[in-house]
């Protein structure tokens, strides 16, 4: 028996649901209770999760029990919106521009939920976020980003078209401070290799013209990137040789 299952029991049998997942929830600390989290979204229903996702930032704030229900109740919609309910769209592109990152990344992780039963569907909701806030932009290229969803040809090529809007963006914007721009920065930082590691000949020009850039922030992504371990595997020439043309160019620049 699994982690989660184990916890779907005890959620079935305890008498306080919400009690049990904050005393179990690891927060506050560094990392909260995922598998907890996943069991509540499989053993709450759509009056518990809307419930738990009234809690507004000053009544549940980041690193406390009371944002892991916030958590819980929104991997809860990814699961039922991976069931069909097309109507909780709107309530979580609201959530992905929370000022709380626990609850951010628990958007991403419900839109994956979703694109694991209907990839299609994802990527065509995401080319509405992508045009949206940048913590929205965020949220998508977080959601589609992922190796298990980068399994067929037409996902692969959505995806890179997506990496390239918000890098775009990213590249156009005057406040460089905000924390949405931080965020959008930091997730372009691995998303690009992820995608990379999934189909390599596809995407190598896309990402040889940002290589040429001289905007500091899109070289930092590209060299966050090169650095990872799953590029190097997919093409180490190649990527050797960006990562050197990158550093030339930051010593120059230097």
């Amino acid at each position: 028996m699994s982690r989660v299952d184990e916890y779907r029991r005890a959620l079935s049998r305890t008498r306080d649901f919400d009690a049990y997942l904050r005393t179990h929830s690891g927060l506050p600390g560094p990392r909260g209770n995922l598998e907890l989290a996943a069991a509540a979204a499989a053993e709450g229903d759509r009056r518990r999760f809307d419930r738990y996702l009234k809690l507004t930032p000053d009544q549940a704030p980041e690193n406390t029990p009371g944002v892991f229900l916030v958590v819980c109740g929104t991997l809860g919609y990814g699961r039922l919106l991976a069931a069909g309910d097309l109507s909780l769209l709107p309530s979580l592109r609201r959530l992905a521009n929370d000022r709380r990152w626990r609850v951010r990344e628990a958007v991403a992780m419900a839109l994956q939920s979703w694109g694991d039963v209907d990839p299609s569907a994802l990527l065509r909701e995401m080319r509405s976020w992508i045009c949206g806030s940048l913590f929205e932009q965020r949220a998508a290229v977080a959601a589609v980003c992922e190796p298990r969803l980068l399994n067929t040809l037409r996902t692969t090529k959505s995806v890179f078209a997506l990496l390239d809007r918000a890098t775009r963006d990213l590249a156009r914007q005057a406040d460089r401070k905000s924390e949405s721009f931080r965020v959008l920065r930091q997730t372009l930082g691995y998303a690009w290799s992820v995608a990379l590691a999934a189909d390599l000949e596809l995407g190598r020009e896309r990402f040889e013209r940002w290589a040429a850039s001289d905007d500091p922030d899109i070289q930092w992504i590209v060299r966050q990137n090169l650095a990872k371990n799953r590029l190097h595997r997919a093409g180490p020439d190649w990527t050797q040789r960006l990562l050197a043309g990158t550093t030339r160019g930051s010593r120059q620049a230097c």
